[in-house]
């Protein structure tokens, strides 16, 4: 059995993989001081609550939090045997390329992104991934990640607002029924909603025109699924992307050892 571990600036997501499909997942803040025994603790009930008991023998990590992988090292080197693979190590192979200005270092999860989408739906991509930051990736013809665009995720501007303007209360991100809001609440989902609307097809519009050819947009993240009922916006929603990326890499680097 495969672990799949996502550790993102918010959320961590682990997962299970038989080797033919993810068979449970779950989500825990991300916290830099939690330990392995901490971890250990956490998913062992978890796993016993849904009545699962497998044997895991490998495990992935993508992480954007570079604290918290040491501990993760513990958590698989102390209860489930083995070194896990991370994505952005030195002994961590990439199917695909990276092909960005020297010295640059491109986030573990867009990386994965870049892999899944790419066995997915084949080249020329824009993978939009709604996380702690609205992230664009650009997948070229062959798969290589070429660069992106990342802009303030969508629940981080919902809180800068709120804090930011001491009248204004939080509110959760929400298609409004109308563009002119008749209250505060309806008015603030009316512009974080129509407002990345227009930012994300804006900036695959721009993207488009720079590579000069036509490209796929695939969405993913926590809210992809949200800003995936606007017609045209996205040609797939994939909110599994990210973990299915890291089966692939895991793969991948399975049959290159």
């Amino acid at each position: 059995m495969l672990l799949a571990i996502d550790v993102g600036n918010t959320n961590t997501v682990f997962a299970i993989h038989d080797g033919k499909e993810f068979i449970a997942d779950w989500r825990c803040a991300t916290e830099h001081q939690r330990t392995a025994d901490e971890y250990w603790v956490w998913l062992n009930t978890l796993m016993k609550l849904k009545g699962i008991e497998v044997s895991v023998h490998e495990v992935i990590v993508s992480s954007v939090v570079p604290q918290v992988v040491f501990n993760l090292r513990l958590l698989c080197n102390r209860y489930f045997d083995c070194r896990p693979l991370v994505v952005g190590k030195p002994e961590c192979v990439l199917p695909v390329d990276v092909r960005v200005d020297a010295d640059t270092q491109v986030g573990a999860d867009r990386l994965v992104n870049t892999v899944g989408a790419f066995r997915q739906f084949g080249g020329d991509l824009i993978v939009v991934d709604f996380g702690t930051a609205t992230t664009f990736d650009v997948v070229a013809s062959d798969g290589a990640y070429i660069g992106g665009v990342i802009a303030p995720g969508v629940n981080l501007s919902v809180k800068a607002l709120h804090e930011a303007a001491a009248a204004l209360p939080h509110v959760d991100a929400t298609k409004p029924a109308m563009v002119i809001g008749t209250n505060t609440v309806a008015c603030m989902q009316s512009g974080i909603y129509w407002g990345y609307v227009g930012l994300i097809r804006g900036i695959c519009q721009q993207i488009k025109a720079e590579r000069e050819r036509s490209m796929q947009v695939i969405a993913t993240g926590g809210l992809a699924t949200l800003f995936g009922q606007e017609d045209g916006l996205f040609d797939r929603v994939v909110p599994e992307l990210t973990m299915t990326g890291l089966v692939q890499i895991n793969q991948f680097n399975r049959k290159a050892s």
